[in-house]
């Protein structure tokens, strides 16, 4: 079979619901994972009260409008982030079918044509809850980081990505963010100027996207960074810290105050390693801000859109 025999309008109605599905789970993802938990067991059950959560109030989007946003058990507030997440998943479902599947050509073989679909919607999910997850926490998990970069690296012949390509992307990716914010910024300033996470974030983009995608997402992500916290600051004055992170920072102290004062001073230098260890400073040049979402932003752009595409809006946009 090849892909001119499946008709693409079910092509597109299958991308959204299959979208839809992925979209619900990564709600799970999203919540437990940062926390250590389990993402298969308990099933689902409501944040609030803890009451399981029926198949019919599971329904992607539309449990969450028929239930008026409100929990069935306890009638708690449904956050928004759930049917935002859910609608994302459908969306970048639809576009990655459309921006790298349908494109193949008619005699692709169907396989073929699944195996890239079914990769790069993986690479788009898997941002997708990385994102959220360090909006909240400020933390990049390794089991999506590393994960994309293992896949990145075992698809590069589905994908059309050379090889060497993608390994020295992701060998790129990776030393721009650690080598200036992980290895110098700490001996001019004792603390890390940027976590880890975001050093394997971009060896996630580097494996996809090959070296010049690497730079480009640095690029992409740095300046829509900027913009959005020009932003906050023009609309609030100020970048707040997320409370999951102070509340994260309080309990990791007190775990090391209840320490033995003997084992004391190597806990506090291994959490100093941490460059949320400490609270901001004062001063809106030093607000913390999550730089994985514009990395991710610029990652899902380079990906859809393709690297050489954005290059010549860029330099036809700059140059006339």
């Amino acid at each position: 079979m090849i892909l001119a025999e499946l008709p693409p309008n079910w092509l597109r109605l299958g991308a959204v619901l299959l979208g839809l599905v992925w979209g619900s789970f990564l709600n799970v993802v999203v919540c437990r994972l940062p926390r250590g938990m389990s993402i298969v067991r308990p099933a689902s059950h409501c944040p609030a009260c803890g009451e399981p959560i029926g198949a019919r109030d599971n329904i992607p989007l539309l449990s969450f409008l028929l239930l008026r946003g409100r929990a069935r058990c306890c009638g708690a507030a449904i956050s928004a982030r759930y049917p935002l997440i859910e609608a994302l998943g459908g969306v970048l479902s639809l576009a990655v079918l459309e921006a790298l599947v349908l494109p193949l050509g008619p005699a692709t073989p169907a396989l073929e044509a699944m195996a890239v679909y079914l990769a790069n919607l993986a690479l788009a999910l898997g941002l997708v809850a990385a994102a959220f997850i360090d909006l909240e926490h400020m933390v990049l998990p390794d089991s999506i980081t590393l994960g994309g970069t293992a896949l990145g690296l075992l698809t590069f012949s589905v994908r059309g990505v050379p090889l060497g390509d993608a390994l020295l992307g992701a060998a790129l990716g990776y030393v721009a963010v650690w080598l200036p914010f992980c290895a110098i910024y700490p001996l001019l300033r004792g603390q890390a100027g940027m976590g880890l996470g975001d050093a394997k974030l971009l060896m996630l983009a580097g494996a996809w996207l090959g070296w010049s995608g690497a730079v480009l997402v640095l690029a992409l992500g740095a300046i829509q960074g900027s913009v959005a916290a020009a932003l906050l600051l023009l609309a609030r004055g100020r970048i707040d810290e997320p409370d999951s992170v102070r509340r994260e920072r309080e309990r990791a102290w007190a775990q090391i105050e209840s320490l033995p004062a003997a084992e004391r001073p190597e806990a506090e230098r291994e959490l100093l390693r941490d460059p949320l260890a400490l609270p901001p400073a004062r001063g809106w040049a030093k607000a913390r801000i999550a730089f994985g979402p514009f990395i991710i932003l610029a990652t899902l752009e380079c990906l859809l859109l393709g690297p050489g595409r954005i290059i010549h809006w860029l330099l036809t946009a700059g140059f006339g």
